[in-house]
């Protein structure tokens, strides 16, 4: 008799006897399964972070372009005066005739910076016909056209500094303030506050400040005060001064000066007055310009009086990077023409 192998150990067969196979199974299969999951899961995430970290690496890998760097043109020019024959020639021929042939220089910077030598005022000049020599033919006023002509020429900040600039007292010093700014042309070192004029350029921060050797308001202490100021402020401090002897190198006492406004913080020392080009140096890795002589002037006696000097100054945020001289005449005709 046949027998079923399936039931060799007694009783008869029944599919019961199967029923906890068939769950093992199901369960063996709904754990693999979710394994499967996970794991498909797992290495997308792990291949989204591979793949995130490369374009994270290439990123970083990328060249970075180099900071740019910020530079500033400024050009320094000495005495400037608009009465006596300057004032007829610009009634005659137009104020722009004065700077005709100097214009091209003068626009190549980002700005220029000159001693405006008197005020400007509406009042009638009294140095025109006056003598040689006499009182008159020393005392200044500029005609209110004086202040859109600098700005038109690239002269956009003046010193005031000077022993001109009260020459109709302090009436004249507030008309020409007046008409500097209404014209949009800043300044310093006017007597009554001893301002500074301060700017930026490209991204440069500068400070203009005076020292006036025929002043009262105008002291050592205080252009030294104003120095430090600047420097703390995160300008860098560039001091115009008019002083020294006319028609004579430079004095032992500015270059006392100099050095002290160099040690005090000065980035640059630049010189007016003696209207004649003096010496200048190199002082603890700064430059100092005596005098720079005439800039717009009627003084045509020798060529020490007609021969000026342009300084063309190139800075950066740490400070000034290199000069450029470049020398200019008077014309007879007075124009101010650049020398070759």
């Amino acid at each position: 008799m046949a027998t079923n192998k399936a039931n060799e150990g007694g009783g008869a067969w029944s599919p019961h006897l199967l029923r906890f196979p068939k769950q093992a199974i199901l369960f063996y299969c709904y754990v693999m399964h979710t394994i499967a999951t996970l794991l498909s899961a797992l290495m997308l995430f792990v291949g989204g972070i591979a793949d995130s970290f490369a374009r994270t690496a290439d990123f970083i890998a990328a060249p970075l372009s180099p900071p740019e760097h910020r530079e500033a043109t400024i050009i320094f020019g000495g005495d400037m005066m608009f009465d006596r024959s300057i004032r007829v020639a610009a009634e005659q021929n137009g104020g722009d005739y004065l700077f005709s042939c100097l214009d091209p220089v003068l626009k190549s910077a980002d700005l220029v910076i000159a001693n405006l030598e008197g005020p400007i005022t509406d009042h009638a000049s009294v140095s025109v016909g006056s003598a040689v020599g006499a009182s008159d033919n020393f005392t200044f006023t500029f005609p209110t056209s004086t202040a859109p002509l600098l700005l038109a020429h690239n002269i956009r900040i003046v010193n005031l500094g000077n022993n001109h600039i009260t020459n109709f007292r302090d009436s004249g010093v507030e008309s020409t303030v007046q008409y500097l700014a209404g014209s949009g042309v800043g300044f310093f070192g006017d007597p009554i506050a001893q301002r500074v004029a301060t700017t930026t350029v490209n991204g440069i921060r500068l400070a203009f400040i005076n020292y006036n050797q025929f002043s009262q308001s105008s002291t050592a202490a205080k252009t030294i005060e104003q120095i430090a100021a600047a420097r703390d402020a995160g300008y860098l401090p560039i001091v115009y001064t008019h002083w020294g002897e006319e028609y004579k190198p430079a004095t032992d006492s500015e270059k006392s000066l100099a050095h002290r406004f160099v040690d005090a913080g000065a980035e640059m020392v630049i010189g007016s007055h003696p209207h004649v080009v003096q010496e200048h140096e190199d002082y603890r890795g700064k430059y100092i310009y005596y005098s720079l002589g005439n800039l717009i002037f009627d003084q045509y006696w020798d060529d020490a009086v007609t021969h000026g000097l342009l300084l063309t100054v190139i800075v950066d945020g740490s400070g000034v990077k290199g000069v450029a001289e470049r020398g200019v005449e008077l014309e007879r005709d007075r124009r101010t023409c650049p020398l070759e």
